[in-house]
């Protein structure tokens, strides 16, 4: 396998492989305000007007009262999943810094989860928390390879409000959390390795001969393009060494004069250290292999996220695809989903809010070439749920699809073509989606934009 090969087989894989636009279905013909399914759907607009929530902004900055009605949605939730329905669009990240402060100043909410390596989440986490480091030069070197979308004005935006909100509140502060599997910096390693020596000394020639050449030594970017190149025996070998260390440490009993929730943090360092190895141990040349790669990540980051929750008590906001936050596998590649688990684990302290949207512009990489560009699409055909979704009178507005009308709900059980745009460009798949099945709470907007990406190509 090529550098390349690898470069794009990584991207494709480790960042939604919910990756393409659908077709949308084709037009409709005739009078539709006499044929039958043209009543039907007019009902329909009128039961989403009835029940729908304006929006009076995507804009972070301001008042949040049109945000009451989401948060008697959200409820006692203690994780919210909220999606996007592409990766590039300035309002949807926009939307999830609204609804963070919102959830923060009004719900008590205490933690943002995103779609980003464990081991990156806790560098952005010591920047929000104290300050440490330089915004600007974590994100050049954390959001890296599949991740590096997030390097974008609108995320860095939301970062820099939640160090805001703790240099105001240092002792009941937000956290930022990481917890996907694409990567492990080198000092997750060293903060292993240096409890290890400090608190179990008996198991220190064990564990760094276990992890010996596995941290990474260059950027992030490289080091996955060149792990993905090693032969997959390798791989599989690198993942039993990162099992042993996490068997270890899992053993070891807390050590008088050191803090029992520091052995519990770092061994879910070197869980993340292992989730990488195992998730990499996977044949990537393989169909079903990589069905069960996908399988795997999205347990691991409803497994992080629970974690997070039971360690720490926060009520978590989960930032992540339409994909992964949804109940329903809609994608034949994502067999069971993030938001899936988090039900199953959580039941009804998971509520998943999706988001959807009519017309517009997003950042994406080039599935040819790896190039992040601008790309734009026209407004959603009829037959899909955008079109119908758009024509009720509100432009923006939030939808609770557990408690619309019956008609409405009925509407929202069946597969339609649906905008379910990922990462890359260009992509054929085709999506039909039942919004009602896939999540609980509906954002809809107009029209949206593409976001300020600050890396490089």
């Amino acid at each position: 396998m090529t550098r390349r090969t690898a470069a794009v087989i990584s991207s494709a894989l480790l960042l939604s492989l919910s990756l393409g636009a659908v077709a949308a279905a084709p037009p409709v013909t005739g009078d539709t305000a006499t044929h039958p399914a043209g009543r039907t759907a007019m009902n329909v607009v009128d039961g989403i007007e009835h029940s729908a929530h304006a929006l009076r902004t995507t804009d972070p900055r301001g008042s949040l009262k049109d945000l009451r009605a989401l948060g008697s949605m959200v409820g006692d939730a203690e994780v919210v999943g909220l999606g996007e329905a592409t990766h590039g669009s300035r309002d949807f990240f926009r939307m999830k810094h609204r609804v963070l402060r919102y959830l923060v100043e009004e719900k008590g909410f205490r933690a943002f989860s995103l779609e980003l390596p464990w081991s990156s989440g806790v560098r952005v986490n010591e920047y929000v928390l104290y300050g440490r480091g330089d915004l600007d030069r974590i994100a050049r070197e954390e959001f890296q390879g599949s991740y590096r979308i997030w390097n974008n004005a609108d995320y860095l935006s939301l970062i820099e409000w939640m160090r805001a909100h703790n240099r105001h509140h240092p002792t009941d502060p937000v956290q930022f959390v990481g917890n996907d599997m694409g990567y492990a910096g080198p000092e997750l390693y060293r903060r292993v390795t240096d409890h290890v020596a400090h608190a179990h000394p008996h198991l220190r020639a064990r564990v760094t001969a276990l992890y010996d050449g596995l941290a990474p030594a260059t950027d992030a970017a490289t080091y996955l393009e060149r792990y993905l190149e090693l032969p997959l025996t390798e791989r599989e070998k690198r993942a039993e060494r990162t099992r042993e260390v996490l068997a270890l440490l899992r053993k070891q009993p807390s050590v008088p004069g050191t803090s029992g929730q520091e052995h519990v943090r770092v061994v879910q360092h070197a869980r993340a250290i292992h989730q990488m190895a195992k998730g990499y141990s996977y044949d990537i040349t393989d169909e079903a292999q990589v069905t069960e790669m996908m399988r795997y990540r999205d347990r691991v980051m409803a497994e992080n996220v629970a974690w997070w929750h039971s360690h720490t008590g926060d009520r978590i906001l989960l930032s992540a695809h339409n994909t992964h936050v949804s109940y329903d596998a809609f994608d034949p590649r994502y067999p069971k989903t993030q938001g899936a688990v988090l039900r199953d684990s959580l039941g009804g302290e998971y509520v998943s809010i999706g988001f959807s949207f009519h017309s517009g512009a997003f950042k994406a990489f080039g599935t040819d070439d790896n190039v992040i560009r601008t790309h734009r699409v026209d407004a959603a055909r009829p037959g899909s749920n955008e079109h119908t979704l758009d024509r009720a009178r509100q432009r923006d507005f939030i939808l609770d699809m557990r408690t619309a009308p019956r008609l409405v709900r009925t509407w929202l059980a069946e597969p339609r073509p649906t905008w379910n745009i990922g990462a890359g460009r260009p992509d054929p798949t085709e999506y039909r989606v039942a919004l009602g099945e896939a999540h609980d709470v509906l954002i809809h907007l107009n029209e949206v934009e593409a976001t300020t990406y600050l890396g490089s190509s």
